[in-house]
Parts: structure tokens; sequence; C-alpha cells
């Protein structure tokens, strides 16, 4: 990058008159002129930012997606499909009718966005079970650019009936299950100096209510977490992310909660209606591509204006 005509010249006019040279000042002065020239060249190069290309900047990486089989885990992992990305998801086998069914479903559906697709059962409170699960993903795979923690369980009760089980089953898949997950990944994304974390949260991590503190505890955690692992992978070039939905259509939330609460949810909402596993889908997704490179340690919610 040349110097505007006459920018050396106003330069040279700033010195005084009575100076006396210097041994650098005695060089010839087309090289002083070259040697800045090249600086700001360089400079330039390292503060241009380069231009953005489409979430196709996706395609060909691997994902793997907490929790995946169902609801909002279900629906982030088919729309990472859709951009090209291969999926592995999890989910816990626990003897629930259906489940399994859910998980081979989910799989196929996937495969038909014409991706490769690796699901399994696996507990995420299980240490071994996750380094198991993340070690075959790479293996079977080629690799992990991506994690979503999404598995995610509730047990609402009043604190003062809640049993020790209730509050553990809760803080362990929530928060240790995705510590778990980070802390397998984590060396992975450091020896290639790339990676993209996104934790699913909660609203109720940012604000709690009635019945869920065992929940509420677990979700302000994991964005402790998020912060925390933000911090220790940023010189990485990893970025750790969390969402916070709020009320969102799924099976589960329409058959287990009181359709007064949905009613009452619906009403705090500002644009009067409750989310679709979809609507936190495009945000994870947008926060897993490079137009969200320079954002990391922070928390979106998705709540249609219900913290407001």
């Amino acid at each position: 990058m040349a110097l505007p005509e006459g920018a050396t010249a106003g330069l040279r006019d700033r010195e005084s008159p009575g100076a006396v040279p210097s041994p650098t000042a005695a060089a010839p002065r087309e090289v002083v002129d070259e040697a800045l020239e090249r600086l700001l060249v360089e400079v330039g190069k390292e503060t241009q930012p380069q231009p953005l290309r489409a979430y196709g900047d996706l395609r060909g990486m691997v994902a793997i997606v907490t929790g995946g089989a169902t609801g909002i885990g279900r629906a982030i992992a088919l729309e990472l499909a859709r951009h090209g990305v291969h999926i592995a998801f999890n989910y816990l086998d626990d003897g629930s009718d259906g489940v399994r069914e859910e998980a081979e479903r989910t799989a196929e559906e996937l495969r038909q966005l014409e991706v490769r697709v690796l699901s399994r059962p696996c507990d995420v409170r299980c240490s071994n079970e996750v380094a198991g699960f993340v070690q075959e993903v790479t293996e079977v795979l080629g690799g992990v650019q991506i994690l979503v923690n999404n598995a995610g369980i509730a047990r609402d009760r009043a604190l003062w009936r809640m049993g020790d089980e209730e509050w553990r089953e809760v803080l362990d898949t929530n928060l240790t299950g995705a510590f778990h997950m980070i802390r397998a990944v984590a060396p992975i994304l450091r020896a290639q100096q790339y990676g993209k974390i996104v934790n699913v949260s909660s609203i109720h991590g940012l604000r709690s209510e009635f019945g869920i503190s065992n929940y509420a505890a677990s979700k302000a955690g994991l964005l402790g977490l998020t912060r925390s692992a933000a911090v220790e992978l940023g010189p990485s070039n990893v970025n750790v992310n969390a969402v916070a939905p709020g009320y969102i259509r799924t099976t589960r939330l329409t058959a287990a909660v009181p359709a007064e609460v949905l009613d009452r949810a619906r009403e705090r909402t500002l644009l009067g209606r409750l989310g679709d596993p979809q609507d936190v889908a495009h945000v994870v997704v947008f926060l897993c591509s490079e137009f969200a490179r320079h954002l990391t340690g922070i928390v979106i919610p998705v709540d249609g204006g219900h913290l407001l």
C-alpha cells in the first residue's frame, strides 16, 4: 500500500531546522520510505478482515450433538446436516419405550440429507462412556470440529421435598455431562487449533421459577462452564458459546407441562408465542459458523422476549 503523495514530505517538514542527523537519518531516504511502506502493507494485511462465505463453510465438518435423538437436539442435528455437516449423536437408552426407535428414525432422516451419521447410546454422566464415544466418532467419521451439548433432563419438585437422587441426576446430566464432553474433545480441538462448542442452557439459568432448583442450578452452572471454557480454549481458536431457550414447543414439554403454565409462558413472551426447536437450531448453526468467529463466552436467549 503506497503512502499518499506528499506524506513523507509532511514528515520531513516536522523535523527541527537545527536538528543533528542521527545515524539512521543518514540512511538514503528511499530506503526509509520503502521500509515504511512495507510495514504499512503488513499492518493492512493483519487488520483487514477476510471475506466471509455462507454456511457452506460448514460442509464436510463433523459435529457431536448430545441428546440428538429427539426435540431440540434432533432439530440441531438436522439443521447442521442441511449445511453438509456429518453428525454423531448420542442418547440415553434407559429402557424407556421408543427411545431407540426415535434415534433410528432421526439417524435415517439425517442420512437422507447425504451426510455420514453415527448414532450410539451413551450416558454423558459416565466419563468412560463419553471418552469411548468421542474416540469412536474420530475413528468412524474422521475427526470432530463441533460439539453441541444438548443432553438434559428435569426432575421438578419443591426444594424442601427434593431427594438427593433428583438433585444429582439433573446436575450430573445437565452440567457434569457437558463437562465430560468438553474435556473429551478439548485435546482434539486444541491440537487442530480450531473448534466450535455450543452449550444448550436455558432462560431458567438466568431467572428461576418455583420447583426447579436443581434444573436452574444446572443450567446456571452451564453458563459458568461456558465462560471458563471460552477463556481456556480461546487461545486455541476455539469458540465456546451458549444458547438459552425459553419455552420451546416439543413433545416432552407439551406432554409434561400443564396447559395453564404454557399459557402463562406464552403471555409473558413479547412475541406472543412459544418457540419451535428450529428457532434454537438456527441460532446454534450460526454460532458454529464463521459468521460468529469473533463471538465467544456469550449466551444468546432464544425466548421470544420472555426475559424482558
